[in-house]
């Protein structure tokens, strides 16, 4: 079986990093290059899919060349707004044979952790996000965090439930943000990799969903299988569920 030639955009950082060697482990796929800041971008020309873990005022840029040469992109890179994904999803068009998939989180329990938040939200009239990562971490709130969010604003919402009760007047931003209705708060704290806690109450009873990364190896796995999906699957996917068959 032909191995599928793979780069990496962000070699050098931490899960860039983790990406070649989790590439070079694999045994259907063949690492082309690792690239960083400094690099020049032709060295991936001849890779079928690259990997993108780099930052948020990079990947657009990466994008548009990497749809430009035919090449799909595995992306998980945050900072991915509305009208960012209208672009990616018209540059999917313009070149049809492309496959693009981004997603926030690639740990299968981040992944079903969100999904049994989503599940749980049209039964508990409160819930708050608390996400936890290490102090390196450029953007707060997390792209998890966010998506877990518009998630279950988008249950709630479908469920008719009104806002979640909070009467909180006097707020010195210790609220944290809010996405969609609901607040997320964030940590930055040395000793910590990317952790998650969704908080539901209702009268008499809270559940917690929590999930905790300690190393990042941890999402790899849904990684490799976005690289060996996309190959196959032309078009815009956001997140991992469908390549898990979730």
């Amino acid at each position: 079986m032909d191995q599928i030639r793979v780069g990496v955009f962000g070699a050098g950082g931490r899960m860039g990093a983790e990406a070649v060697r989790a590439v070079e482990r694999a045994g259907d796929l063949q690492l082309v290059a690792g690239v960083d800041v400094d690099d020049d971008r032709e060295l991936l020309s001849d890779a079928q899919v690259a990997v993108d873990f780099t930052h948020p005022g990079a990947v657009m840029d990466n994008i548009e060349w990497c749809a430009a040469r035919g090449i799909h992109m595995v992306i998980g890179t945050t900072g991915f707004t509305a009208e960012r994904l209208a672009r990616v999803a018209a540059l999917c068009e313009q070149n049809p044979g492309v496959g693009i998939l981004i997603a926030s989180n690639f740990s299968i329990g981040a992944v079903l952790m969100m999904s049994f938040a989503e599940q749980a939200a049209r039964f508990y009239p409160s819930v708050e996000i608390i996400e936890l990562h290490h102090p390196n971490k450029v953007d707060a709130p997390s792209g998890t965090s966010v998506s877990t969010a518009r998630r279950i604003a988008a249950a709630r919402a479908a469920a008719s439930m009104g806002a979640v009760p909070d009467a909180t007047v006097h707020d010195d931003g210790a609220r944290g943000a809010v996405v969609d209705g609901i607040h997320i708060h964030g940590v930055r704290l040395q000793g910590l990799v990317a952790h998650q806690e969704v908080l539901l109450g209702a009268t008499g009873e809270t559940l917690t969903i929590r999930h905790d990364s300690f190393e990042r190896t941890s999402f790899m796995p849904g990684v490799l299988a976005g690289i060996r999906h996309v190959v196959d699957h032309p078009g815009l996917t956001e997140g991992i569920e469908t390549v898990l068959g979730l």
